[in-house]
């Protein structure tokens, strides 16, 4: 998840606390090198014992082999930066000579099948209620949403209008950034 938006991983990363590295899209990275990626997680390892990655699906994309492939929808088929992480994780550990056990979770279905808590079950039948409501009302291509703590009917092409991704000059980005420690990897 996090084709072309990092919103995902920041967010998942700022909740739980425990991410160390969070690499999305919107911001360029170096896997290798003395300011890169593996050299920040062989630091971790040192000081701390341990180290967790969060990536965006569309992280890193400037590093795997383009198959211009395309999905079903038009869209362009990206690579697995999820394994090749993991594989360079390890081979970079095996080269330096530093013994690390390197596990890869893609949380794609558990992300979405996760059990609903009272406030995500109230949001979502208030949401529903409200796209039924429009519907009697006559109201078609809209979404339901919350604007400034009201729920609201917005149009879908508006919606679409443009891609909402994550700015790497924000206080949420910087948020990101404070709470996991990790520096720029360019």
């Amino acid at each position: 998840m996090g084709r072309s938006s990092g919103f995902i991983a920041m967010q998942a990363s700022l909740s739980s606390g425990q991410v160390d590295v969070c690499l999305i899209p919107e911001v360029p990275f170096n896997l290798h090198g003395p300011h890169g990626v593996l050299r920040h997680l062989q630091y971790l390892l040192e000081m701390k014992g341990s180290a967790v990655v969060c990536v965006a699906e569309g992280a890193g994309q400037n590093l795997l082999q383009n198959t211009n492939a395309k999905d079903a929808s038009g869209n362009i088929v990206f690579g697995d930066i999820g394994v090749y992480i993991q594989q360079e994780t390890k081979k970079y550990f095996k080269e330096i000579g530093v013994h690390a056990d390197v596990k890869y979770i893609d949380p794609t279905y558990m992300i979405r099948a996760c059990r609903a808590n009272a406030s995500d079950g109230i949001l979502c039948t208030v949401l529903g209620q409200n796209a039924v409501h429009g519907a009697f009302a006559g109201y078609s291509g809209i979404s339901v949403g919350i604007c400034n703590t009201h729920y609201a009917y917005f149009p879908i092409p508006e919606v679409i209008s443009h891609p909402r991704l994550v700015d790497p000059n924000s206080r949420m980005w910087h948020r990101c950034l404070t709470s996991t420690g990790q520096p720029d990897f360019i």
